[in-house]
């Protein structure tokens, strides 16, 4: 237990300072961005208005409103009392909405896209690499050569061809959207059909562009274990080759799990990206309309998420590594 506490213990500092890291970068990175969203919604307030003064005066109340006519720091601190009860303040770009609110509602939308997504890739990547590394003959050249095509694709290349291929041209999906545009969402069959719908085209974009970097990772560790000198020591004793191989695969998986947690950081990139080609949404979208409207608060917000999501995603599997391989609690007692 003395090894587990000290890794644990590692980890969790290692969480609290990039915590912290992120908190700074997500809050000053937006505001470094050359545009005033405070003149934007004035601008949108006071159309056709000729009186300078009336506008200035609205601009001032929403400088104060905001709290943008503080120094830089100040806000920082305000935005950090704020975080610990919960308030993510007001969206400039969908004024007067809560951030909270708008979140609420776009990131279970991105939950459930994109988790069942990275874990199905992880999933059949693995399988389709350790077959390849075992099969190997005919299995494995079709194999390698496709899995190296897709993991070279990227994720807006493969959103755009799945697209173009099976909602423009064989008219098999809708082409964008969660669900239909004159639905209200409800608990109703006919929502849900719908939303089923505009699931599948983001779903297996995400899917297939995980497939092939888990397959060749699965089996190149594979490959490198089957001709490692205890399986040949094994062989040598007679110990049957089912029995073998189920602790080659063991062995190989244990990069493989560090790199769902990789897996599950593309979230941040190339997953979002899937959101923002179907107009999917979710928290991509959310974040995408959030950065050309420059709206700080739902920027620093969206960001933040993704950010704690990732952290905890390699938390959780940091220890979960921590119990499939003994080596580390041996490596943290010596």
């Amino acid at each position: 237990m003395k090894g587990y506490r000290k890794y644990f213990t590692k980890k969790i500092v290692w969480f609290m300072v990039t915590f912290a890291a992120a908190l700074v970068l997500n809050f000053f990175l937006p505001r470094l961005m050359p545009a005033d969203p405070v003149a934007a919604i004035t601008g949108r307030l006071a159309s056709g208005m000729t009186d300078a003064t009336a506008v200035s005066r609205i601009y001032k109340q929403y400088q104060a409103e905001f709290g943008t006519d503080k120094p830089l720091m100040q806000q920082f601190f305000t935005f950090l009392g704020n975080l610990t009860r919960g308030d993510l303040g007001t969206s400039f770009s969908q004024y007067p909405r809560k951030v909270t609110d708008i979140l609420g509602s776009a990131i279970w939308w991105t939950v459930f896209l994109q988790l069942p997504a990275i874990l199905v890739g992880w999933l059949l990547g693995n399988v389709l690499g350790a077959l390849a590394a075992y099969i190997r003959k005919g299995f494995d050249k079709v194999l390698l050569p496709l899995t190296l095509f897709l993991s070279n694709i990227p994720a807006f290349g493969m959103a755009v061809i799945l697209l173009v291929v099976f909602a423009v041209n064989l008219k098999w999906a809708p082409i964008s959207g969660g669900y239909a545009f004159d639905m209200i969402p409800n608990a109703s069959f006919d929502f849900m059909r719908s939303v089923i719908q505009h699931y599948h085209l983001p779903f297996w974009s995400i899917v297939l562009i995980s497939i092939g970097g888990q397959a060749i990772g699965m089996r190149s560790m594979s490959i490198y274990e089957l001709n490692a000198d205890y399986v040949k020591y094994a062989r040598f004793l007679g110990i049957k080759d089912r029995k073998i191989v189920r602790y080659v695969f063991r062995n190989a998986m244990l990069p493989q799990v560090t790199g769902l947690a990789l897996s599950i950081g593309t979230m941040i990139g190339g997953a979002l990206v899937a959101e923002i080609i179907f107009n999917y949404p979710g928290l991509g979208t959310t974040m995408y309309r959030a950065v050309t409207m420059a709206d700080y608060p739902l920027i620093s917000a969206t960001t933040l998420i993704i950010t704690v999501m990732v952290l905890l995603s390699a938390f959780l599997l940091d220890i979960l590594y921590a119990f499939i391989d003994p080596r580390v609690k041996a490596a943290q007692i010596n």
